[in-house]
């Protein structure tokens, strides 16, 4: 993004900020890499803090999907803290995120996941005055194993619909390995095979360093891991879990 002038009502004292991102495609367990530049305005001022957020679209948010999101739920934070800002200086902050393992996607086999939005916002607060500035958008796409479970439902005959952030308590199901109060579902449509009266199944992916879980539903889940990826063998492991309790 170009330089944007925060809190416009200090008029020519107000300073101007620019938010790089310089990884805007990652995946979750890498690191996301952001370069903050603020230059002063026309006096110096005392910045009570700099933060950006690594936040995604939740349910309950703007349902148009729009840049225009109310309340994105941070899954990431970097407070830049407290510093002194001399009029016309420029100064230069690196801020990485360490995206979480469990980080909702936003793109599957490099196809965009409709309903998922992430971004980098930045806040700036000085005299009690607070700018939540602007969005830069951040690309999430899905790890081998994610890639191979989208193929996987795809190869049974499941349509893919689309995907909703949800966050708080996650209940009816056992062995929830989630470390986050967040969780990413994931809509597909039931195909023919599996029986009339089937509308949607409602996926969780559940990932970790070594393995990931798939939660058909709100049932407890099938694990694999990602040394044994095999994409047949996947593909039907799915298929008998999702037989088991939905047969």
């Amino acid at each position: 993004m170009a330089f944007r002038k925060f809190l416009s009502a200090l008029g020519v004292n107000a300073p101007e900020v620019e938010t790089v991102v310089d990884t805007p495609a990652v995946r979750p367990g890498e690191r996301l890499d952001c370069t903050v530049t603020v230059r002063g305005g026309g006096a110096d001022v005392d910045v009570e803090r700099l933060r950006l957020d690594l936040v995604v679209r939740a349910e309950d948010r703007e349902a148009d999907g729009s840049a225009a999101w109310r309340n994105p739920y941070p899954v990431a934070v970097r407070d830049l803290g407290a510093f002194r800002l001399p009029a016309g200086e420029t100064l230069v902050r690196k801020v990485s995120f360490e995206v979480p393992w469990e980080m909702p996607l936003t793109r599957a086999r490099g196809i965009a996941l409709r309903g998922a939005h992430a971004a980098v916002r930045t806040e700036l607060a000085i005299d009690g005055a607070v700018d939540k500035g602007d969005f830069d958008r951040v690309e999430v796409h899905g790890l081998p194993a994610h890639d191979a479970l989208f193929e996987a439902f795809e190869e049974l005959g499941f349509a893919l619909h689309e995907t909703e952030v949800k966050i708080g308590e996650w209940t009816a199901v056992m062995e929830d390995r989630r470390t986050s109060p967040w969780w990413q579902e994931v809509d597909f449509f039931f195909p023919a095979a599996y029986g009339r009266g089937r509308t949607e199944l409602e996926a969780v992916f559940v990932p970790r360093p070594d393995a990931v879980d798939v939660h058909p539903g709100g049932y407890p889940p099938l694990t694999l891991a990602y040394a044994e990826l095999d994409q047949a063998g996947w593909t039907a492991a799915v298929d008998a879990c999702v037989r088991r309790h939905w047969r």
